[in-house]
């Protein structure tokens, strides 16, 4: 979700402005997922890298999720929306952990669209956490190196749950995944588009969907193996 800031500095309000306006995109894109069909939608709000960032912004960002777990989650919960947070919790703060263990559990038992936020999330992080997870079972035994294939690693990432991603939107105008579900996008069709985040809405979500719908995925086989296009 990019763009937050050029959005905010092409109208001269300060970059904050630009990450509330961006709440109004997830609004829409939410709904558009789940009146699509969508089983799995995952955001990435906000990155490892984006620690970096001036302490004030980041102080910002925090508080808006706070402020959004205040406002959305009801309206979540009544449109059989599952909300849950992937990423280092361990580094998010006493108050925000509680708002998201609150909206997790108040939405647990949906069943329509999962919708997985990424907060203090890197694929790089992911990967080396599972792995860790991995040698841990090793050295106590559990298992052996032997045992870990795909699978066994695919089983201790943050989305583990989810099917294999089919497709990838950014927005904002650049051509790179930047660290975002790296295991998880192997196979996915990538979408980008130069609509600043705060401007995207249903229409470019649909038009994502209408270019994910004209692929021919092979995974690594041929056309003629898969068949007729869009299959």
């Amino acid at each position: 979700m990019d763009g937050n800031g050029r959005w905010a500095r092409a109208r001269q309000k300060p970059r904050h402005a630009g990450h509330r306006a961006g709440v109004r995109a997830v609004r829409s894109t939410v709904e558009a997922a789940a009146a699509h069909g969508v089983e799995c939608l995952t955001l990435f709000a906000f990155s490892s890298e984006n620690w970096g960032r001036p302490e004030e912004e980041v102080s910002s960002l925090m508080s808006l999720f706070v402020e959004a777990l205040r406002r959305e989650v009801a309206e979540l919960h009544r449109n059989n929306v599952r909300l849950r947070f992937v990423g280092a919790r361990e580094q998010l703060s006493p108050g925000l952990l509680r708002k998201i263990a609150a909206a997790e559990e108040k939405t647990c038992r949906n069943t329509g669209l999962l919708l997985n936020v990424a907060v203090a999330y890197g694929g790089r992080w992911d990967i080396l956490e599972a792995s860790k997870q991995l040698a841990t079972l090793v050295a106590n035994g559990e298992m052996s190196v032997d045992d870990i294939d795909e699978e066994a690693l695919s089983s201790k990432l943050q989305l583990a749950d989810c099917p294999e991603a089919d497709l990838l939107i950014r927005t904002g105008g650049e051509r790179r995944i930047s660290n975002f579900l790296l295991w998880n996008l192997a196979y996915a069709e990538l979408w980008f588009t130069d609509v600043l985040w705060p401007d995207f809405d249903k229409r470019h979500f649909e038009d994502a969907l209408q270019y994910f719908a004209h692929k021919q995925r092979r995974f690594g086989q041929t056309g003629e193996q898969v068949g007729v296009a869009g299959c």
